[in-house]
């Protein structure tokens, strides 16, 4: 299957997806120039797109992959949720699945969206005739040294025959408590370096650090692909 990246970041999400034998990336869509320097080496030959704002007529893939922005949705933010103005771009990325029309569509987010939109993201997938299982991996279940507790939603067509996976949620809207591994709030974890978060005057440095810090670990990103296999199978 031919895989569609938004909001790429330096393309952790995918990188797990190719390796999971979902499919070839076909083209990514990211607004930080560092970013895609990074995605450029990785993935030299893939048309590269800089706002999904004017993303209007991208090519057909079979998969839509992309953790929207999380900033008013974590536990560190102001709240907004679904109505702030960066983690608002998840309707855009929408209305690209509505003009795509993808059998997959792979969602990642932190674990805070359950209390701050999820039910409004199940309701647009629903809208737009999807089903979905979602649950919560942690990077430190394949072995990472710290936590970073993901929310992923894996939302298949409604022609699809689908095999639901245990311990993951399934359906059209939220239903409470339950998610694995979720107790509540957003995890924080601190890399080694004394200069994370700082302005130090390096700033290749600090933007590795910022683009790392958003990455999904591609070890997750493969787990999120294989039981997307297992589901369609």
């Amino acid at each position: 299957m031919r895989i569609g990246s938004l909001f790429s970041g330096i393309g952790g999400l995918e990188l797990g997806l190719e390796r999971a034998g979902v499919g070839t990336v076909a083209w990514q869509c990211e607004s930080d120039p560092y970013c895609r320097k990074v995605l450029a080496k990785h993935w030299p030959d893939v048309p590269k797109y800089e706002d999904i704002k004017t993303l209007k007529q991208p090519p057909v893939v079979e998969v839509i992959c992309g953790g929207f922005p999380c900033q008013d949705i974590s536990v560190a933010g102001r709240g907004d949720g679904l109505d702030g103005e960066r983690s608002g771009l998840f309707f855009e990325l929408m209305r690209v699945v509505r003009v795509v029309r993808p059998r997959l569509v792979i969602l990642e987010n932190v674990p805070a969206l359950t209390s701050r939109g999820l039910g409004e993201v199940l309701g647009e997938l629903a809208e737009a005739g999807f089903d979905a299982q979602w649950g919560c991996l942690s990077a430190a279940g394949v072995g990472a040294p710290h936590l970073r507790r993901r929310l992923f939603i894996i939302a298949y067509t409604h022609s699809d025959s689908i095999r639901h996976q245990p311990g993951w949620r399934r359906g059209t809207g939220w239903a409470g408590q339950g998610i694995p591994g979720y107790a509540g709030e957003e995890p924080r974890w601190e890399a080694p370096s004394s200069l994370c978060g700082t302005d130090d005057g390096v700033p290749h440095r600090m933007d590795r650090l910022r683009a790392l810090g958003n990455a999904v670990v591609p070890q997750v990103g493969e787990q999120v692909g294989k039981l997307a296999l297992e589901m369609i199978a």
